[in-house]
């Protein structure tokens, strides 16, 4: 779905494209310009990412917390949300600032509590959406 800032948004249902070894993973959310840039008929490449987003679940806690952190990071996707409904309490984490593989920003709140998505997207959740 287009918004105003002539974004779209994907949940679930589009593959990423890792420029470099041109492997695949598949974000549970995320944020691309209209005209992202992709690899095939189906993969935007993840030069042309704003943001994703990951729904940690007890299958996959390591991959959602830890794994894809690093490859969204080292991918340079500006902004990475993670869903922790596993975490006690749960939580809503925004990573962003990527620089050599790692996010060097980060804040966390106990999910029900607004939190503050950087630019580009500059946007106060309520995350009590994901209660």
């Amino acid at each position: 779905m287009e918004d105003e800032n002539g974004w779209e948004s994907f949940t679930g249902d589009v593959d990423v494209c890792i420029e470099g070894p041109r492997d695949t993973v598949i974000p549970d959310y995320c944020l691309a310009p209209v005209n992202a840039p992709l690899w095939g008929d189906r993969e935007i490449l993840s030069s042309g990412l704003i943001m994703v987003a990951e729904v940690v679940s007890p299958g996959s806690m390591e991959i959602g917390r830890a794994t894809k952190p690093r490859i969204y990071a080292g991918c340079d996707i500006p902004i990475m949300l993670i869903v922790d409904s596993v975490a006690s309490p749960p939580t809503v984490t925004v990573l962003s600032d990527p620089e050599e593989g790692v996010y060097r920003s980060m804040s966390q709140v106990q999910t029900g509590k607004p939190i503050r998505i950087p630019a580009p997207v500059d946007f106060e959740l309520d995350t009590s959406i994901f209660l």
